[in-house]
């Protein structure tokens, strides 16, 4: 017997709401139904829902507008989570299908034991046949909860359970070219092999109304792909969407290429959930080592570093250019480093950030540049 595929699919908030603002729920039997039928195709399948505040605030807010302050959005959503779940169980019974809620804090390797308590729990819930419902634990958590921040958790849990794909629905086609709100050109952009900083200028801020916007999934999209997972945005609504993904002929969504590698999560730690204290700017050099040879930054191509970082702050690692070539762990502190650089006269070829502790961003082909 085959070895059973892993599928994430995230589903926004606007996607889960219907016109008079509360859940949509013939949108989500529509989707369980979807879901059910890859379940029986072979897949494991994880649903990392949003909406709990929307469900909430449909019940608490009598027509008034969302609130915006984080004590408020939390009690909301400690109201609206349950029915969420409520009726995404309802929506699956149908099919014969049990649903697990599963509510999780940022997954980061602060906590390596909780990370490890997590793969088992989605382990144990796929051997019981049991559809896990993700939600981030937005009653307790801080900031994120206004940012859309469940497409960085969803593909943070395709990396956490080994996904073989990953799914964005929304509320648009997919990444388009414009804006179709005022650009009647705007297109469907089919497929994407890199993430760059014109996809990224493209996808502009965070979009209304709901919470996460085309960059939040730019952003969760790179971390899927840099986790060796393929990746898709397509629209909620498109019947039969996760059917019509299999073949690119369909044109249905925008399909992001898997890198061939995948980051260890030690790695994927540093890239993308550690926050950056501070910038190191390299010569060419140093560049040239980072980018083709797999090097570690040593102290003797550094040129410049902010004041303040500590050892083991995390840095960008600029080239001369000020492009960001890299993301590292530092070994010693700036101060430090300065220090050194002050008091000696002699070539230093101490360890800056460890190739271990490096991500690099920059293509080889780039190295030049």
């Amino acid at each position: 017997m085959s070895a059973r595929r892993r599928l994430v699919i995230k589903i926004g908030s606007s996607s889960v709401t219907a016109a008079d603002g509360t859940p949509d729920q013939a949108l989500l039997v529509r989707l369980a139904g979807e879901i059910n039928a890859a379940l029986s195709e072979g897949w494991d399948v994880v649903v990392v829902s949003s909406g709990a505040v929307l469900a909430g605030w449909s019940v608490l807010g009598q027509g008034q507008e969302r609130p915006s302050d984080l004590g408020t959005l939390q009690a909301v959503s400690a109201v609206g989570q349950h029915r969420l779940m409520a009726i995404w169980a309802d929506a699956f019974a149908r099919y014969g299908r049990t649903v697990g809620q599963v509510l999780l804090a940022r997954l980061g390797e602060a906590d390596r034991e909780q990370y490890e308590h997590a793969q088992q729990t989605f382990a144990h819930l796929f051997s019981f046949g049991v559809v896990p419902i993700v939600n981030e634990n937005d009653a307790v958590a801080d900031d994120e909860i206004r940012f859309g921040d469940n497409d960085r958790l969803a593909a943070l849990v395709a990396h956490l359970i080994g996904a073989d794909r990953f799914v964005m629905l929304t509320d648009t086609p997919g990444l388009l070219t414009g804006d179709p709100r005022v650009d009647d050109d705007a297109s469907l952009i089919e497929e994407v092999t890199e993430i760059d900083r014109s996809l990224e200028l493209l996808a502009g801020g965070p979009g209304d109304g709901a919470t996460g916007g085309m960059a939040s999934k730019l952003t969760a999209a790179r971390i899927a792909t840099w986790s060796g997972i393929e990746t898709f945005i397509a629209d909620a609504r498109q019947s039969d969407v996760l059917r019509l993904l299999d073949d690119p002929a369909n044109g249905v969504g925008t399909r992001f290429r898997a890198r061939a590698s995948r980051l260890s999560a030690h790695k994927l730690w540093i890239a993308f959930a550690l926050g950056a204290t501070g910038q190191v700017t390299i010569d060419d050099g140093a560049k040239t080592a980072l980018v083709t040879q797999g090097a570690s930054l040593l102290a003797v191509g550094v040129q410049a570093i902010s004041a303040g970082v500590s050892e083991g702050g995390a840095v960008e690692v600029l080239a001369l250019d000020g492009q960001i070539v890299a993301k590292g762990i530092m070994r010693l502190s700036s101060e430090d480093f300065l220090q050194w650089k002050k008091e000696s006269a002699d070539p230093f070829d101490g360890v800056v950030i460890h190739r271990d502790d490096l991500v690099v961003f920059a293509r080889a082909d780039q190295s030049d540049s």
